[in-house]
């Protein structure tokens, strides 16, 4: 976060294939028991960490999951819940060896379809990344 101007955070759309030789495609949604709300994983940078760097750790760290980052999907830009201005860079990133161990930060994750994931996302904001995400893979 700079003094002066918005926080600065960074997060990803994490997506795999499901497992079982399915081959449908599942999105990553992480509960945090904080706000009581279901999101991207996603967190504020720290002091000089470039924004994609920033996006790979808070994966890491929310989903235990290492990932592969992919496009750049659109920045969201709000008002957080202490009022200040925030933006999230944010990519698509398929998600690679990993296990999740629940924490005071994230206490749950879910891999869900990407109908589902929408249904269940709290911000709408969120859901237009679910769009974007299936865009961008669309297009690869």
């Amino acid at each position: 976060m700079k003094p002066d101007g918005p926080v600065l955070a960074a997060g990803c759309v994490l997506w795999r294939h499901s497992p079982g030789g399915g081959g449908g495609l599942e999105i990553c949604l992480v509960h945090r028991p904080r706000y009581d709300d279901w999101s991207h994983p996603k967190g504020k940078l720290k002091q000089g960490e470039e924004p994609l760097a920033g996006a790979l750790r808070e994966v890491l760290e929310e989903t235990g999951h290492a990932c592969v980052p992919g496009s750049r999907l659109p920045s969201a830009y709000y008002i957080d819940a202490q009022g200040r201005p925030k933006h999230v860079d944010y990519w698509a990133a398929e998600a690679g060896e990993g296990r999740f161990v629940p924490d005071d930060e994230v206490d749950r994750v879910l891999w869900l379809s990407p109908a589902a994931a929408r249904d269940r996302l709290t911000e709408p904001r969120d859901r237009l990344l679910v769009d974007a995400l299936l865009d961008a893979l669309h297009r690869s």
